[in-house]
Parts: C-alpha cells; sequence; structure tokens
C-alpha cells in the first residue's frame, strides 16, 4: 500500500506543471484579438489580389470595430472569416 501511494504521489505531481504550462499558453479573447489582427493584416497584404480581398478587408474592419468595443467573440470570428476568404488557417497560438 506504501508503493501505490508512492507512485500515485509521483503521477500528481509530475502532472500539475503540464497543467499550469497549459493555463500559461491560453491566451485571452483579448490577446487573441491581437493575434488574429496581424495575421489578417499580413495575409492582406500576401494575399492582396485574391477574388475576395475586398470583402475579406471589409471583415477585417469588422472585427477591428468588435474588439475595440469589447465584444471580442464577434471579432475573433470576423477576422477568422477574413483569413478564410484569404486561404489562410487562424493560428492561435
Amino acid at each position: 500500500m506504501t508503493i501505490s501511494t508512492i507512485v500515485l504521489t509521483g503521477a500528481i505531481v509530475s502532472i500539475v506543471p503540464i497543467e499550469q504550462s497549459m493555463a500559461a499558453e491560453t491566451l485571452t479573447r483579448t490577446e487573441l484579438c491581437g493575434k488574429l489582427q496581424q495575421q489578417v493584416q499580413h495575409a492582406m497584404t500576401e494575399h492582396a489580389e485574391a477574388k475576395r480581398a475586398a470583402k475579406a478587408k471589409a471583415l477585417q474592419k469588422t472585427g477591428t470595430r468588435f474588439c475595440a468595443s469589447n465584444k471580442q467573440a464577434q471579432g475573433i470570428r470576423s477576422y477568422a472569416q477574413a483569413l478564410k476568404l484569404l486561404g489562410v488557417q487562424p493560428v492561435d497560438d
């Protein structure tokens, strides 16, 4: 019984740092807005000649307005749609 307690304690101790590191990597919605805004801006310069660039630009502006007025979820969706129109996968890490 003592050996199983030691093994269980060791397993719990080894899991805690993993959970803490995952929590540190989680972005807030505000941080995600900023990250996606930069990604959309970069994608707009890379794909300026895309068929849907004008629609993507409109969605970028909408996303910026949403994020600035504390409606980050809507802003994030707008940025993601803009990236999708440009054929770019959103990166949130």
